[in-house]
This record gives C-alpha cells, sequence and structure tokens, in this order.
C-alpha cells in the first residue's frame, strides 16, 4: 500500500486545525492525566456543524472530502450532507468504520465506546509471538498505516477513563501525548453532523457482508440529509441512523461484470432488512435496547446506485421515503 494512503498522516493536518480554531468551532481542548489531548465537540461545549463536517473528514482518514449542501430533495430537510472518497476501501473501512471495541469497568461506572478513525490503522496486539491488527478487518483489506502521532473518534458523552486511552496508545505503539481524542456526543450538533457523515461507510461496510470484492470499489459518492438533534439519546441515535436509512443516497464505481454490479445495487437498500419500515428508534425499543437483535442488514442507504465502469451500465435500486423521515425527524 502507497505511503500516500497514510490515513493518520491526511488526518493529523485536519486534527490540529481542529486544535487551533477551537473557539470559532465551539470545541474544548484540553489535556488528559495522562498526557493525551481531548478535543471535545459537545459534552462540555457546544460544538458546531462545521467541527462534524471537519471531524468527519478525520474519520474517514483524510481519504474523503464532506460538504453540506442546500437541496430540494426533502421538503422539510433541505440541509444535505455530501460526501465523496477516491479511495472508499480505505477512507471507509480502513478509518472510518467504528470497529475498534473500547472499554474499562464494569457496573454503572463502566466505560464503553466503538473507537472509529485513523488510530485503528495503527492498532495492534501480540498473540502466540505474532503481531496481529487489533481488527480481523485489517487483514482482509491487507493495510496498516505507520505514524508518529494519530487520533481516535469516540460518540460518547463523557471523558473516556484514563485506562482506555493507555490501551489506544499502547496498541497504536506511541505515547499517550501522541494520541489526539475526539469526542461526539449523538446528541450533538457535530455528532448527529459526523454521524451522518457516514453515509457512504455504511455502504461499504454491507457491500463487504455481502462479500463483494473489495479492490472492485474504486469510487464512491454519497448524500443524506443533515438530522435535527435531540436531547435524548435513543432518539438522537435514531435520527442519525434514519437520515440515511430513509434518505441516503449512494453512488458506487465498480469494476467487473455487470451481473455482480447488478447484485450488489440489488442487496444494498435498507428496504431489503426485515426490520425496514419503523424510525429506528422504535425498531432499537423493540428489540429492549439490544443492538445486536437488530438485522444487521438495516444498516445501509436507502437508494444505490452502481455503475459498472467496465460497460458503463448502471443499476438504480431502492428509494428514499420523506414520510418515515418525517416520523424520525418530527418538526411542526
Amino acid at each position: 500500500m502507497s505511503k500516500l494512503l497514510s490515513v493518520n498522516g491526511h488526518a493529523l493536518p485536519i486534527v490540529k486545525h481542529l486544535i487551533t480554531n477551537a473557539e470559532r468551532l465551539r470545541l474544548k481542548i484540553s489535556k488528559h492525566s495522562n498526557g493525551a489531548t481531548l478535543i471535545d465537540a459537545g459534552i462540555e461545549c457546544l460544538g458546531s456543524l462545521e467541527a462534524g463536517r471537519l471531524i468527519g473528514e478525520v474519520c474517514m482518514g483524510g481519504l474523503g472530502k464532506v460538504s453540506l449542501t442546500q437541496s430540494c430533495q426533502f421538503a422539510r430537510w433541505p440541509t444535505m450532507v455530501h460526501v465523496h472518497s477516491t479511495n472508499p476501501v480505505i477512507a471507509c473501512l480502513g478509518s472510518q468504520y467504528a470497529g475498534w471495541s473500547l472499554s474499562h469497568g464494569e457496573g454503572k461506572s463502566a466505560f464503553y465506546a466503538l473507537g472509529s478513525g485513523p488510530a485503528r490503522a495503527l492498532a495492534t496486539k501480540v498473540k502466540d509471538g505474532e503481531v496481529l491488527p487489533v481488527e480481523e478487518l485489517f487483514k482482509e483489506l491487507n493495510y496498516r498505516d505507520v505514524c508518529s502521532e494519530t487520533a481516535i473518534i469516540m460518540e460518547v458523552d463523557k471523558i473516556p477513563p484514563v485506562e482506555v486511552i493507555d490501551k489506544v496508545a499502547k496498541a497504536c505503539s506511541l505515547d499517550p501525548s501522541a494520541v489526539n481524542v475526539i469526542l461526539t456526543p449523538t446528541s450533538s450538533l457535530a455528532g448527529a453532523m459526523q454521524v451522518v457523515s457516514r453515509v457512504l461507510e455504511v455502504a461499504l461496510h454491507k457491500a463487504h457482508s455481502l462479500h463483494f470484492p473489495l479492490d472492485c470499489i474504486i469510487d464512491g459518492t454519497a448524500s443524506a440529509p443533515l438530522c435535527p438533534p435531540h436531547p435524548n439519546f435513543v432518539e438522537a441515535m435514531g435520527r442519525t441512523n434514519d437520515a440515511i436509512l430513509f434518505g441516503g443516497t449512494v453512488h458506487l464505481f465498480v469494476k467487473g461484470p455487470d451481473e455482480a454490479a447488478a447484485n450488489l445495487a440489488n442487496e444494498l437498500p435498507s428496504s431489503t432488512s426485515r426490520d425496514y419500515g419503523k424510525p429506528f428508534a422504535q425498531v432499537f425499543k423493540e428489540y429492549k435496547y439490544d443492538f445486536f437483535k437488530v438485522d444487521a442488514m438495516l444498516f445501509s442507504p436507502a437508494k444505490v446506485i452502481v455503475t459498472a465502469v467496465d460497460s458503463g451500465r448502471s443499476f438504480h435500486t431502492g428509494q428514499l421515503d420523506e414520510d418515515l423521515l418525517n416520523r424520525s425527524f418530527g418538526g411542526e
């Protein structure tokens, strides 16, 4: 893998921009007891949509662009999050995907988060004397980054305990002072923005789950409506998911035969899931808040276009559902 595709190397200038412009972006910058830099985007500060947009690009390892646009696609929700990457597999699966399980403690004081961002591409463990990636996914990607500094994003509403950050630093073979920890509560403006900016990533993750060859995905764009935040965590999480499930559009450009492209298009939309048809918060409650009982095939965009670049044919499937968006987002 080319060193030019260092997700840490490309993301760090954006991280430094967040720190330098913290006051303008309504962020709070502090140091943890172990020297790690904490970038708070909504716990003890307001945060902002612009901060969330930039954090979305950090999540993608600096290999993707996130922008806000206005559209007439949805009558009540004109603000759209647009995402593009010319290296979608590494940007989305090698960095943005929240695949690193981090926890400490037990009971009410326990801390749990899924880590995303470029630190994932550095993290290793030793098993039977062999150095392996912390996540099995990186074996399939055949990708590992090397960098002297890193960033990890956690969608949480409290500061991680020092033990969690020490764990991240150790796995990345770095001193904790070289770790930047970006915190984005789901109920915050920045949190909503950075989750909706995962609209391309969920398509890549589902393509991987469907066993589509990842090296055949060569480019990708996506968009979804920016959801209004909600102070309740379950409702906020529901809205960020529904923005993608009911309002997300993804366009993938792939190599290979038309049949494979058509099959991918047919299987990708969220409407293929048994749990499709209700706001996500309602589905979550019906499963008694057990995330793992939700059909994994639900997490995908509403509308899909797959273009087979070898033939020039495009396959369109799925549809947007403004009624379900309205039910989820509320509004008068």
